[in-house]
């Protein structure tokens, strides 16, 4: 599995409305951002910003990737849950796809919190909610079902997206916009963003389904896509407050 063509899909989806919230949370006049789980640096390398860039992961190869397609950014590896920065030295703290797999979400809000100046932006640019999965055809709902429980055994919230408000209420962070994303949580037609998503779901299914109702459930995938009979939507939420 290619996790950075994952994160860059991943970020695709989530391009326009990272340009709409960086622009309200006044990027171009940042002086210091931090991108909280930055994994292979997909969303860094795409910053246009005269700030000083800062990215944290907990994942050491990771981050070793993110150094070749972000090269001009102070990078940290470390966990969410204890961040190692003062209290409010960044303008703006965001995330993307993150909070679902972290332990205690509601402590890494806080501590994005913590180190935002007062005035600033935190962010969390994209969060889903696998109960709201829809697939169409009916034959091919097992889908969501497998992947949520999969997310479970892993130790992810498939369900995050739909607390994200309330969890920025819970962290005193006052939010200005929330909600799901218009689109955002349409999966692409493109046999290559089909070829990802199956990657990702047969990794995330070995052990959860038999593999023969998975073979089973591609090849119908496939047959509804060509067909144009496919909808696969899964809604993700985001949240834009202020400290």
């Amino acid at each position: 599995m290619n996790w950075h063509s994952r994160f860059l899909q991943q970020a695709g989806w989530t391009r326009d409305l990272r340009a709409y919230l960086f622009e309200r949370a006044g990027l171009t006049r940042a002086r210091r951002v931090l991108e909280v789980g930055c994994g292979t640096g997909a969303v860094l390398a795409d910053l246009s910003t005269p700030a000083s860039i800062y990215g944290l992961d907990l994942d050491p190869a990771r981050l070793a990737e993110a150094r070749t397609h972000a090269p001009g950014v102070t990078l940290t590896c470390a966990d969410a849950l204890s961040l190692p920065y003062p209290s409010q030295t960044f303008d703006i703290v965001f995330c993307h796809y993150l909070l679902l797999w972290v332990r205690d979400p509601l402590r890494a809000l806080r501590e994005m919190k913590r180190v935002t100046r007062p005035g600033g932006a935190v962010l969390a640019l994209a969060e889903p909610d696998y109960a709201s999965r829809v697939d169409k055809p009916d034959t091919l709902s097992p889908l969501g079902r497998w992947q949520a429980e999969s997310l479970r055994r892993q130790g992810a919230d498939p369900l995050l997206g739909a607390r994200l408000a309330e969890l920025f209420h819970q962290a005193g962070i006052r939010l200005l916009e929330t909600g799901p994303m218009r689109g955002g949580g349409e999966r692409p037609l493109l046999p290559a963003g089909r070829e990802l998503e199956w990657a990702v779901l047969e990794a995330d299914l070995a052990g959860v389904a038999p593999e023969e109702e998975i073979r089973k459930l591609k090849e119908l995938d496939e047959a509804a896509w060509t067909q144009g009979e496919r909808v696969l939507h899964v809604p993700t939420y985001f949240a834009h407050g202020v400290v």
